[in-house]
């Protein structure tokens, strides 16, 4: 008997504590720098402006009529694809609805696509920037162009599987250097 007492004894006077409390609620801090912009010097018909945290723009590639860059972020793992056409023949309406039609591919997993019209008459640079929310392929596209001679367009890409919680961070702080491109393409004559 006392072999049944003594332990249960024991278990009940150390077992008695405070009372168990749950976690308390918290959110993953993500600190990224503050943007530093410079000239990324390209042999383009455009210049723009890059953000310091990506390594040097990759080489161009020419595939038939369009010409592209890749500005790459190593540490956030993601890739801003940049593909340049020359408008003429009249192609300008294809153009504009192939760039359409590319973010519209992502509304099998996409929640919502939010499109933002730009427009720079100073420097003659109008455009769209289409926001996408979701597990999709990727979270911004966006195109710019002069109407007459130049048409450049972009996409956001990460080299993960897209879960829309764990890159949100990312994509907001890329967003940002997204418009910023957007405002500071100069066409060359």
């Amino acid at each position: 008997m006392k072999r049944i007492i003594i332990p249960l004894m024991s278990w009940f006077i150390l077992g008695c504590g405070e009372d168990p409390l749950p976690k308390p609620k918290a959110l993953l801090r993500l600190e990224y720098p503050e943007a530093n912009y410079k000239k990324a010097s390209i042999p383009l018909p455009f210049t723009f402006e890059k953000n310091e945290l990506t390594e040097s723009i990759g080489s161009v590639k020419t595939s038939g009529d369009a010409i592209g860059v890749d500005v790459k972020y190593p540490s956030l793992k993601a890739t801003i694809f940049l593909t340049y056409k020359k408008v003429e023949n009249d192609n300008i309406n294809n153009l504009l609805r192939d760039a359409q039609n590319l973010t519209q591919k992502h509304t099998i997993k996409a929640d919502e696509i939010a499109q933002n019209e730009f427009l720079n008459l100073e420097n003659k640079v109008y455009g769209m920037i289409y926001e996408i929310g979701g597990d999709a392929a990727s979270q911004s596209q966006f195109y710019v162009t002069d109407s007459l001679n130049h048409f450049v367009s972009g996409s956001l890409y990460f080299y993960a599987k897209p879960n829309y919680d764990s890159i949100y961070p990312a994509s907001e702080y890329l967003k940002k250097d997204i418009k910023h491109i957007m405002e500071s393409i100069r066409w060359k004559e």
